[in-house]
Order: C-alpha cells, then structure tokens, then sequence
C-alpha cells in the first residue's frame, strides 16, 4: 500500500519495505504526480519486481567493485575492460548512486563525451561494457531498470576493412627486414592473430611431420596489461585454441628463419629476445612499409590497413579458393555457431586441399624477396 502526503511546497509518496520500514520518496510537485508513482509502486510490489530504493543508494564505484569480483573473463577482455572504466565510465560517474543513473544522462555522457574524443566503434563498446554493468544491478535487485536501454543512438556503421592481394604482402614484406617480413607472410597465410604470433614459441611450431601451429590453451597469446606490462596467457577465446596447417613454402621459411634466430625461445621475438609491443611493430615497421620510400622508388601501398586485416586477407583468399566454411571457422578460431556448423566437420582431404591452394598461390602470384638493400643508407 502507497500513500501520497504533501510535504512542505511539494509532495511525497510513502509505502512500506518488506521489513516494514516506512520510506518516503520526496519532491514530487504535484498530488497527480506523486498519485502517478504511487500506483507505480503497488503494481511493482503485487509484480514482485519492485526494488528497495534503499539498495539504489549503492554507488557505481561499490557496484563495479563487486562485479569484477564475480565476473570471469580473460585476461585480453578484462584488459579491454579494465582500460574503459578507467579512462571513459569511472571518470564520469564515479560517487553516482546506481538509482540516480538518468537514461538522458546516459545518453548525454555518449553523445557529448565520449563520442567528442573516441571513434563511434569505441563509444558503442564503452557503453556495452556500462550497460552490461548496469543490467546485472537490475538482476540483483538493486534498481529497477536499465537506464541503458533504447538509447536511440545512432552510431556510425564500421566501414568495411581492407584486404590485400598475394602480391600486395608479398610487396608489404619485402620492405621489412627479413625476420618481420616473415611476421607479415606469416600473419597473411595462416590467418593467426597479432598477440598470438607475438607470443609463439618454437616448442608449439612443428615444422616436420604434420607441420602445424598450434596455439597453446594457457599461454598461446601475448597481452599488455593496462597498456604496459607484456604477458603469456590464454588466447582470445576457447575456439581459438587450435592447430594451423602450414603449406610447404611457409614451413621451408619458417626453418630458414629458425637457422638465422638459433636462440631463440620466440618465434618473432622483439629486442634482446624478449615478448613484441604492437604498437612498436606498427610505428616502426608496419607503417613506414605502408607509406612507401621516394628515395627508393617505393609508392604507398594500402594506406589505412591495420595488422589486423591481414586476418580478413586470409579468410578472403580462403573463400576464393572454396574452403568450406566450417574449416575456415576452425582456422582462424572462430566458434561455430550455427548449426549446420555443428553439424559439419574438417577432414584431412579439406585441409589438403586447403594447403594445395595456399601453395600455389605462393608459387603462381607470390614468392617473396627481401629488397631492403640500400635502405639504411637512403633513409
């Protein structure tokens, strides 16, 4: 039972928690107003989906703190995680109480903040993460709905991502030094992500019988943690444990590059050795191979692809040589999701014939050469 009083200039509605506490919800300015919520409050209560606006008081800090305790995800995504509370969500709303989260606010703190200083494609994550925040609040009871929801944001569509030719990598890598070079026809020709090249070891590449990548389940993929600290740990997600069949160039590359690195525990190691930084391949290796050479007669090439996109470059060549789609999932770890998918299944014959076409795309369009001579005396 709900009950409206006025109280002061304006009125307030008052009911009772279960504990048989009386609350009082102040600072309605009219009687129609608070008879509105009033009515509101009885239906929730009969609904049993009424929340104790007691629990709404608990800040975003406090609720954060006790979501991360509970949830469970790997080390890439909290990462990423981590990165967006600290810099976007906590900067913003912390000492905000869960029950004082507007949906305008929201929507104001997208539009106005974060999509003043990040790309649409971060905003709409920053706010998935949020609301994905806020919507366990709403499961555990302590608000009564997601003000999250139906935000009518219209964030920018992605544009689609580049993919390049056979003899575009094979131009890419021959301005690299020999060793990043390798990284790049790698990267191309197995479809295998950054961290998980960044973090391969000689113990997992087989390059003898059944010659195979496999990614290893616990330290099959290289992190940075809060931006900085470079660890092993698990890859992407549980599909992308798996084995990556090499083609018999790839295989004779990779034991030539064994023969020039005999030390090494990492098959792409950085200085000294040690784990790669991306963002030092990139600034120094992958963008100036991008941009060209004047002195040397090297002309820009695929401007504005990412490393990345040597992942859908290999799917690209992988669906123009008719690889089925169940073998393309697996290669490049991907989980099956529907259920033709699981329902199929990869056989020897399908990779045989995979690594047959990636070969001959090797010999007939590729066939890479180190034309870095004359680079350090022209730069």
């Amino acid at each position: 039972m709900a009950w409206v009083e006025q109280h002061g200039c304006d009125w307030r509605v008052r009911y009772r928690l279960d504990d048989g506490t009386v609350y009082s919800e102040n600072g309605y300015p009219s009687e129609a107003a608070a008879e509105e919520r009033a009515l509101d409050v009885e239906s929730d209560q009969r609904r049993k989906r009424f929340a104790d606006p007691r629990l709404a008081k608990t800040t975003i800090d406090e609720w954060i703190r006790k979501w991360a305790d509970a949830h469970g995800v790997t080390m890439m995504t909290w990462s990423t995680y981590d990165s967006h509370l600290r810099n976007h969500i906590l900067p913003f709303w912390s000492g905000t109480g869960l029950g004082d989260i507007e949906r305008i606010k929201v929507k104001g703190w997208v539009n106005k903040t974060l999509r003043s200083k990040l790309a649409d494609k971060s905003a709409k994550d920053v706010l998935v993460l949020f609301s994905q925040i806020i919507g366990e609040a709403v499961d555990e009871g302590l608000i009564g709905s997601n003000p999250c929801r139906k935000l009518r944001i219209a964030f920018a569509a992605s544009p689609e991502r580049p993919h390049a030719s056979t003899d575009e990598v094979d131009a890419l890598a021959g301005r690299m030094d020999p060793d990043d070079g390798l990284l790049t026809i790698t990267a191309a020709y197995t479809g295998l992500r950054w961290g998980e090249l960044a973090g391969l070891q000689w113990i997992r590449t087989y390059l003898d019988s059944d010659p195979r990548i496999a990614v290893d389940p616990e330290f099959g993929a290289v992190h940075e943690v809060r931006g900085q600290q470079l660890v092993l740990g698990p890859p992407k997600t549980p599909a992308s444990v798996r084995d990556v069949h090499l083609p018999p160039f790839l295989v004779n590359e990779l034991r030539a590059h064994h023969e020039r690195n005999p030390d090494s525990r990492f098959v792409f190691p950085g200085a000294r050795g040690a784990l790669r930084r991306r963002s030092n391949f990139r600034q120094r290796v992958w963008l100036p191979a991008l941009a060209g050479n004047e002195t040397l007669g090297w002309a820009p090439l695929k401007e504005g692809m990412h490393f990345h996109d040597l992942r859908h470059t290999h799917e690209t060549w992988l669906i123009e040589d008719g690889v089925p789609h169940v073998l393309r999932l697996e290669r490049l770890g991907h989980k099956r999701k529907e259920v033709h998918d699981r329902y199929s299944h990869v056989t020897d014959a399908m990779i045989g014939r995979m690594l047959e076409q990636l070969q001959r795309r090797w010999e007939e369009d590729g066939g890479w050469s180190w034309i870095m001579e004359g680079l350090d005396e022209a730069v």
